[in-house]
């Protein structure tokens, strides 16, 4: 069931440079209700009269001891410059749960989960659920520098994690391709959220290799209800379709990548 609840932000942590993790709780105490990996959120930009759009961003985590979302922001423009920019105990408007799920893999499948960026945003919830039900899912995170690796600390408690660095500064240089567990290693299910060269890539890698893959895709979404049509993609057997409505999750198989 969809919420428009207010927020009080609890934590404000720089990440790096352009990157920060806010953690909010229901401004009434009220009891989170059921999120699951994939799913977004429309945070309303607040005491601005030249925003009129929600922002939208992917559930980072959910502690259900602290009764927190994690909303992991990277400073692109007006809009989150100015979520960025909030303090603790100021207040935020969230419309949420939005956008459909990741699906789980099948038991004892190995799944290997694969973010750039900010894409690994999504990523730690989904880790974490996958934990919760049996799994020990491993991680490969991507950035053009050590410092584009946020949340390191949080992804190992949950699994073993692999990083490529496009300048070299931090384990394997390169793209997440070119890190050699793709080829050491034998995995069931990708699950990948960054951009979209990346997650192409990645969709090609699983495709030639019999693999399942899901995409979390990272479209444009302004309104979140399928209205502006700013985040349209193609489909093979579906036509155009809203990212907002009916994602962010995909099979690959469903997205006119490779053909």
């Amino acid at each position: 069931m969809k919420q428009q609840l207010d927020f009080i932000i609890t934590s404000n942590e720089a990440l790096n440079e352009n990157s920060y993790l806010l953690k909010v709780s229901p401004v009434n105490g009220e009891t989170l209700q059921e999120l699951n990996p994939g799913q977004f959120v429309q945070v309303l930009v607040q005491d601005s009269s030249a925003i009129f759009l929600r922002r939208p961003i992917s559930i980072n985590y959910i502690d259900k001891k602290s009764n927190e979302i994690w909303l992991l922001i990277q400073r692109v423009g007006k809009g989150t410059n100015k979520i960025a920019e909030m303090k603790v105990g100021e207040e935020l408007n969230l419309l949420f749960p939005l956008g459909n799920k990741f699906s789980l893999p099948k038991p004892d499948k190995k799944a290997l989960l694969i973010g750039g960026g900010v894409g690994t945003a999504p990523l730690l919830f989904l880790g974490k659920r996958l934990k919760e039900e049996g799994f020990y899912p491993e991680f490969l995170l991507g950035g053009r520098t050590a410092s584009d690796i946020t949340q390191l600390e949080d992804f190992e408690k949950l699994g073993d994690v692999h990083i490529t660095t496009e300048d070299g500064s931090k384990d394997v240089k390169g793209l997440v391709t070119h890190h050699p567990v793709l080829k050491e290693k034998q995995f069931d299910n990708i699950y990948t959220c960054g951009p979209k060269p990346m997650m192409i890539a990645i969709a090609r890698y699983a495709t030639e290799n019999n693999i399942e893959c899901e995409a979390s895709l990272e479209n444009h979404m302004p309104c979140g209800f399928g209205a502006c049509l700013c985040c349209v993609e193609k489909t093979k057997k579906r036509g155009n379709i809203c990212v907002c409505t009916e994602g962010p999750v995909f099979n690959i198989n469903e997205l006119q990548w490779i053909d």
